[in-house]
């Protein structure tokens, strides 16, 4: 029993157990977990390989945002966007980025072709949903990022067919120098039902948090929403739909602000237990009844 319980991991083992470090990285730590990671493998090649699958996921599920060269605009990295293993379109400059997944970095960009591209019909949908993101996320989110994709039908050359948009905004604060790091990634699908002239949303949100200052505390809630609205021109359909993610999203923050700040006078007295395993209460009134109180008082003579 103790041989086995002392037998060596595995290669493959190994490689996983450091793909779940990575993968379970706090927002905007994966780097320092990365270095602890190749530390304590020992093995750079085992490294490369987990690193080589866990970044692509871990950019992705925590949308972060890179900036392309030449400060023409950030991309983020998201399955939406995705058109092969390095390469994010950037609908809002019809740019693509190639990006090196480990190191976190774009590289280069190259103008998107055609077929990458919405129809003319779709993208005036795409281009009036996007700037009514861009207003709402300058408002709302400090150092926001947003960006409006077609998900399906951008083929689509006019009224009669049906067609989805995805709106990801993502939204980080990193400070490790003050032990703190946090996200706010929200995706929202649209579906534009031409025969029922109906828009169908769905978001799922999730905020992530990490403080690290003489202890380790770390947030991870997600929600999910639903909600319609009728279909309208393009301008008038970005206005409903910047509206219904506004009151969806402020609604959801209240929430979480409302939770935490109750968190003292609930949560953490639950932790707790509510009476002593006697299943009696303390008699503060009467500690004279306790043998020790009895025996500290009569040794110094208190009440005398």
């Amino acid at each position: 029993m103790a041989d086995e319980e002392e037998a060596e991991l595995s290669e493959k083992q190994k490689k996983e157990i450091a793909k779940w470090f990575l993968l379970n990285s706090p927002p905007g730590e994966i780097q320092f977990v990365a270095k602890d990671v190749k530390a304590v493998l020992n093995d750079d090649v085992l490294y490369e390989e987990a690193a080589s699958e866990a970044f692509p996921l871990y950019n992705k599920s925590h949308l972060i945002s890179l900036e392309m060269p030449g400060r023409i605009g950030d991309v983020i990295v998201t399955s939406f966007g995705q058109l092969n293993e390095t390469e994010f379109i950037d609908p809002r400059t019809a740019q693509v980025a190639i990006v090196n997944h480990i190191k976190q970095v774009c590289t280069e960009v190259r103008p998107a072709l055609d077929e990458e591209l919405p129809s003319a019909y779709v993208e005036e949908f795409r281009c009036a949903l996007d700037a009514e993101m861009l207003k709402y996320v300058d408002e709302a989110y400090p150092k926001g990022i947003c960006s409006v994709y077609c998900g399906n039908g951008k083929d689509v050359e006019g009224p009669g067919s049906d067609f989805e948009l995805v709106v990801v905004i993502s939204a980080a604060r990193h400070s490790p120098q003050n032990f703190c790091n946090g996200s706010w990634r929200s995706v929202w699908n649209i579906e534009f039902k031409d025969e029922l002239q109906m828009l169908e949303l769905s978001g799922k949100l999730q905020v992530g948090a990490h403080y690290f200052e003489e202890g380790n505390v770390q947030l991870d809630a997600k929600h999910e929403c639903k909600d319609t609205t009728i279909f309208q021109s393009s301008e008038d359909s970005a206005i409903a739909i910047g509206n219904i993610i506004r009151q969806h999203e402020t609604e959801y923050l209240s929430s979480l602000e409302e939770s935490y700040s109750n968190l003292p006078d609930t949560t953490f007295k639950d932790l707790r237990r509510k009476l002593p395993v006697t299943r009696t209460l303390f008699p503060w009134q009467n500690t004279l009844q306790f043998s020790l109180t009895r025996d500290i008082t009569k040794e110094l003579g208190i009440g005398k």
